[in-house]
């Protein structure tokens, strides 16, 4: 793991050297993948890291999670709350639509205010933005269009979930965040692995080993499938 944490400290330098840029800028949620990110991206620009914390009406816990880090691993912070951003664009777009559907638009309108908060900052300070995306998440699609998938450099984006937290407990991130229930904090009890409909393990190890369940290997290659849209750049006509 030493290795590898040396590796990807040396990788994110050279991405941000290549292109022009004086650091790099990341959101720090209180989750795992992000206190790895960042806990990597003040290794690799001591000076010119940003951690940016974005709540909207988050988990006061992922918030005290992420100034945890921030603490531990002396990374600058800025805090944006993003509710009253949130609160005038869903009441400018309007709700006469089918009412299913509103919980998932809405939690992805977060997501996108982040991203568009990281990229004015990034603009402002020339620096990348990291995203925190890892293996199994990006396989099966499970990101934000134009979300936290909007980002300039994935560090995390060849290792599976397991790898992660095994870099996570050499890189020595608390162990609260290393065990609580993965979420993306979009709403009220929301967990990665609940709205995945599958475990991180399992998905790891199809991923890993292409061995699975019938129903498992069903689902995940139904997720790979109906998210490819996500991995590639928009289609263009080929005439």
């Amino acid at each position: 793991m030493k290795q590898l944490a040396d590796k990807l400290v040396l990788w994110i330098r050279e991405q941000v050297k290549r292109a022009g840029r004086g650091g790099v800028v990341f959101g720090l949620s209180g989750g795992l993948d992000s206190a790895v990110v960042g806990a990597l991206c003040q290794r690799a620009f001591p000076q010119s890291s940003l951690g940016v914390i974005m709540p909207c009406y988050s988990n006061e816990t992922d918030i005290e999670h992420a100034r945890d880090v921030a603490r531990k691993f002396q990374i600058q912070t800025k805090t944006i709350n993003l509710e009253d951003a949130f609160e005038s664009l869903t009441k400018v777009l309007g709700g006469e639509y089918e009412p299913a559907t509103k919980r998932m638009a809405e939690a992805n309108v977060k997501v996108r205010l982040r991203m568009v908060t990281l990229y004015y900052l990034a603009n402002r300070l020339s620096y990348l933005v990291v995203g925190t995306g890892n293996r199994s998440e990006l396989s099966v699609g499970y990101f934000t269009k134009y979300g936290d998938g909007g980002v300039d450099i994935l560090p995390l984006g060849n290792l599976l979930k397991s790898q992660v937290k095994e870099l996570a407990l050499h890189l020595g991130i608390p162990r609260e965040i290393i065990e609580k229930p993965p979420s993306a904090g979009l709403w009220e009890g929301q967990t990665d692995e609940g709205e995945m409909g599958l475990s991180y393990e399992e998905l790891d190890r199809y991923l890993a080993t292409g061995e699975a369940e019938e129903g498992i290997r069903k689902m995940v290659e139904m997720m790979m499938a109906a998210s490819a849209h996500k991995r590639s750049t928009p289609l263009i006509p080929p005439f």
